[in-house]
């Protein structure tokens, strides 16, 4: 079997790995020369991994874990997880392409490795190979090593890929236990779509001219007008080119002058003039969601998303373990 087998667009999601080799140089202080004496972090299989493999998957992330912790003992907690994590995932990386490796019908087509390095050399060095070269330079690697990682990337990509798509179908039954047993996860507000028409108050506009100025809008609207178009004509405010679209909002989300006469009214009505010191609005229920527990019906979809991701990692979790039980890996 080849990965050839894997049809167009499919193949190309998950076989081009989206790799940011060019790293951010980690900080001096980040004890991993503390914490692994000689260099090494971990042996699995056949492979050493070392205190660089683990900077180069720690040191993109430290800049967010500097902004979030609020102290140095917190830092060094989170910065110690943070390296963990990242040794597990590098033993589990080497312990997947193996697997993949163990079958002698499966390869990688060097085609695929070609257009990967091809697409990095555009995305990461502005197609200027010798700027890639001094890469590889500062580095200390060959451009043989560097067609093993893409071609490592590929097969953890296609390994990690094919786990996911074996749980991608969930049954109605499922579905609907997990609606009966998680209702109030479906609790939704009462919202309405929104448009509106503003009309802003000029000088010596009394509430009456603007009131005036409103109820003539709402002439055309009853004589069978759209909103929307209403709304590119007259609106002021800065969805009328939209035809006064604000989305979905929440009856919680909007003051009180509007949300009480706006949510009185039914899907494809609208409020009466609503004047205040900025002006008058014409609010208008495009569309209406009652608060309450969503219709199974309604949610099914992101139910099935749920559990997918849920199945996905359960059985990866599964896989992985059984990958770390049945290989050498060795700790420092």
């Amino acid at each position: 079997m080849t990965l050839t087998r894997i049809a167009g667009a499919a193949c190309a999601a998950f076989l081009i790995a989206v790799s940011a080799r060019a790293q951010i140089a980690p900080p001096a202080d980040d004890n991993l020369n503390l914490r692994f004496a000689n260099g090494i972090v971990a042996i699995a299989e056949d492979k050493i991994i070392t205190i660089d493999d683990v900077r180069r998957e720690v040191a993109p992330l430290i800049p967010q874990l500097q902004r979030e912790a609020r102290s140095e003992q917190e830092f060094n907690q989170k910065l110690d997880a943070l390296q963990d994590n990242a040794i597990q995932n590098l033993i589990d990386r080497v312990l997947i392409i193996k697997d993949f490796e163990k079958d002698d019908k499966r390869h990688v087509p060097d085609s695929f490795v070609d257009d990967q390095i091809a697409q990095e050399l555009t995305d990461q060095f502005d197609n200027d190979r010798s700027k890639f070269l001094a890469y590889l330079r500062a580095r200390g690697s060959t451009m043989r090593d560097y067609r093993k990682e893409v071609q490592e990337d590929i097969i953890y990509n296609y390994m990690t890929h094919q786990q996911h798509k074996s749980q991608s179908i969930v049954s109605p039954v499922r579905i609907e236990q997990y609606y009966k047993e998680n209702k109030d996860k479906f609790y939704q507000d009462d919202s309405v779509h929104l448009r509106l028409i503003q009309l802003t108050r000029g000088p010596g506009d009394t509430d009456g001219t603007l009131i005036g100025k409103a109820d003539s809008i709402l002439l055309r609207l009853r004589s069978g007008e759209k909103f929307e178009d209403l709304a590119k004509e007259y609106s002021a405010d800065s969805r009328r080119a939209k035809g006064g679209d604000w989305g979905w909002q929440k009856r919680s989300d909007l003051k009180p002058e509007f949300s009480e006469p706006l949510f009185a009214v039914k899907q494809g009505e609208c409020t009466e003039p609503v004047v205040t010191a900025e002006g008058c609005f014409l609010l208008y229920a495009d569309e209406r969601k009652y608060a309450g527990i969503q219709p199974l019906d309604d949610v099914r979809d992101q139910i099935e998303r749920i559990l997918v991701q849920q199945m996905s990692r359960e059985s990866t979790d599964e896989w992985l373990e059984r990958l770390r039980r049945n290989a050498y890996v060795k700790h420092f």
